[in-house]
């Protein structure tokens, strides 16, 4: 019994050891990097790319190459709630006050509730609440769980195939090994004809990932529930909270995550102003100055 304890002890030692000289492969192959690269491409992000990968350096260096890239170009770390706050109206998409038995952060994806028609703006917003999802992570913990409620949602309201592709894409490519489950709650039937097209652009594993629930399902409810407090989870998954979508408190909260995020990116070559600014909305409050830094 002790010699399948040492000889376990040890391989977890050699994995370790391995996975370490894999880390510092990568960095090497990246090169020397500056600013919000350097910033962004910490070990843990390193393993991240490495597991995706399957430990593969060559393959990861690609991946991490295209990321660096899109990040330069897109800026996700610069959208401002102001900016996407026309999409979040419906509580389509937001960050849940409650985190899984893990410690993950949470978020309650309402495909029924769409409220918009440009698919840029859509996915902008759906970065957006992914990097905040991220900046609100307790240290421990490097992933979040999404949960998906289909009520409302009709095949006239689903997305179109070519931006259900550029969301998988983006979660896959761009933001590897940080989702840990996404749970689908009682999908309507006429869902299995997009999912059979949409799952085919999925890896193995991100498609390992998703779930099917159904009330009727014992086995896809437990599963569920093995994730989530039945005390924390919302009625319309079968739990027992009773939880509303506030746009205008969501707003706030949102708009007081922007400052923080700005200082953990290091805005201070220019004056941010952050505000809730949007067209026609009515929680709008004053915009937030965040002044250059004296460093």
């Amino acid at each position: 019994m002790f010699s399948r304890w040492s000889n376990s002890h040890h391989k977890k030692e050699n994995d370790s050891l391995q996975q370490e000289s894999k880390i510092k492969e990568l960095q090497a192959a990246i090169g020397p990097l500056s600013g919000r690269s350097l910033k962004y491409c910490t070990d843990a992000c390193l393993r991240r790319y490495l597991e995706a990968r399957n430990w593969n350096a060559d393959k990861s260096k690609k991946m991490l190459e295209e990321t660096i890239k899109w990040r330069s170009t897109y800026k996700p770390e610069e959208i401002r709630w102001h900016e996407v706050a026309v999409e979040g109206e419906t509580g389509k998409v937001y960050r849940a006050s409650f985190h899984d038995r893990h410690g993950r952060t949470v978020l309650i994806l309402r495909p029924g509730k769409q409220n918009t028609t440009s698919l840029d703006n859509q996915l902008r917003h759906l970065v957006y609440l992914i990097e905040n999802a991220i900046l609100n992570l307790p240290e421990t913990q490097e992933q979040m769980a999404w949960l998906i409620d289909f009520t409302g949602w009709t095949l006239s309201t689903s997305v179109p195939i070519k931006s259900a592709r550029d969301t998988i894409n983006l979660l896959q490519n761009h933001y590897p090994e940080r989702l840990a489950i996404a749970f689908l709650y009682n999908p309507p039937r006429i869902f299995e004809a997009f999912w059979k097209i949409v799952k085919y652009f999925m890896d193995a594993k991100t498609f390992q990932k998703v779930k099917f629930v159904y009330p009727k399902n014992t086995e896809s409810v437990e599963l569920m529930r093995s994730y989530f407090d039945e005390e924390n989870l919302p009625t319309e998954f079968g739990g027992k909270a009773v939880l509303e979508y506030n746009h205008e408190e969501f707003s706030k909260q949102m708009s007081q995550d922007d400052i923080k995020s700005a200082n953990l990116w290091g805005f201070d070559d220019k004056l941010q102003c952050i505000g809730n600014r949007h067209s026609g909305s009515d929680v709008a409050p004053e915009p937030v100055c965040l002044a250059p830094s004296a460093s």
